[in-house]
């Protein structure tokens, strides 16, 4: 029996992680730990940037962006997922699916989109060092992050749009969130115009950007190879150090997601539902890891938020002996 999208009255069931239901609840304790620590690191590090006068950049304002756009993927993926381990509360409606689909992927290119802009700023950083604050204006890195994000939404909106239009003969999705393909293949019919769509929106984005990024630090590795002080090349390495690490969190699970998903019949399926969640959640889990510990001025200004706690602890036992 054929079941119409078209009516709205469509509930999809997410199954969660199939081949592992029984543990369900056990592995809600590390993506609840995950979820509280992404809250907690990405808030920390937006109020430090929205607090301190020190921190308010081109390079922080889009860092400020990461952290939002990472936030958005995990609010828009985790408390359903928890939902499911906790209170098997498996059933999801057309629209808060497509709703889903378009937040998580839309965060994704936007993260990604973000990435290039970051390592824009770096090349201005490194090669233009004198010109930096002029070339790198508010103005500019306003206009950057409004472009991330309609690019985000220009390319994924057609997605739920696109599906909009498919009738449904299966309504039980093997996944923990609502990925694109895995509605897609939930559809009858003939749904090849999503499937090259999906595919053209992996080329552009991870294509496309992976290159602007790899031809920005062509160049920037061509001006730190001219300098002639170890020092300076050490100084401009470590510059671009944190960006580079987060490139490789980003990229490196997606491809290797992405690698797996088509060796189906040698990976099992609850190894693909985990890889494809933590592709997902492993930016947004380690970016303020990793800023926090490269930057030293989050990291000055983390060590005196902790001493100031440290003062205001010790001051009353002081009060105490003083008295």
């Amino acid at each position: 029996m054929l079941i119409s999208n078209h009516s709205g009255a469509t509930t999809f069931t997410l199954l969660g992680i199939p081949g592992l239901e029984v543990q369900h609840l056990w592995l809600s304790i590390p993506f609840s730990s995950m979820f509280v620590a992404i809250l907690i690191g990405n808030g920390g590090i937006l109020f430090l940037i929205a607090t301190e006068a020190t921190l308010q950049t081109p390079m922080y304002f889009l860092l400020a962006m990461l952290m939002v756009a990472d936030l958005i993927s995990t609010l828009a993926m985790l408390p359903r997922l928890l939902c499911i381990f906790w209170f098997d509360a498996h059933n999801i409606g057309t629209k808060g699916c497509l709703l889903q689909m378009f937040f998580i992927h839309c965060a994704s290119v936007v993260r990604s989109a973000l990435l290039v802009a970051m390592a824009f700023d770096r090349y201005v950083a490194v090669c233009e060092p004198l010109r930096y604050n002029t070339i790198l204006s508010h103005t500019l890195v306003g206009q950057l992050g409004f472009l991330a994000l309609a690019k985000g939404v220009v390319l994924i909106l057609p997605m739920p749009l696109l599906l909009q239009r498919l009738t449904f003969c299966k309504t039980v999705i093997p996944h923990t969130y609502c990925d694109h393909m895995a509605v897609v293949k939930m559809a009858c019919g003939h749904t090849k115009p999503n499937r090259v769509y999906g595919l053209f929106v992996i080329l552009l984005v991870v294509g496309f950007d992976l290159l602007l990024i790899g031809v920005s630090y062509v160049l920037i590795l061509h001006a730190v190879l001219r300098l002639s002080s170890r020092d300076a090349i050490l100084k401009a390495l470590n510059t671009c150090s944190a960006h580079f690490f987060v490139i490789l969190i980003t990229y490196v699970p997606a491809l290797f997601s992405s690698i797996t998903h088509r060796m189906g019949h040698i990976i099992p399926p609850h190894a693909h539902i985990l890889l494809a969640n933590l592709y997902l959640l492993m930016p947004s889990l380690f970016n303020p890891v990793i800023y926090g510990i490269k930057m030293k001025e989050i990291r000055n200004k983390i060590a005196k938020c902790l001493c100031k706690k440290d003062t205001l602890a010790i001051s009353p036992r002081h009060k105490d002996v003083s008295g």
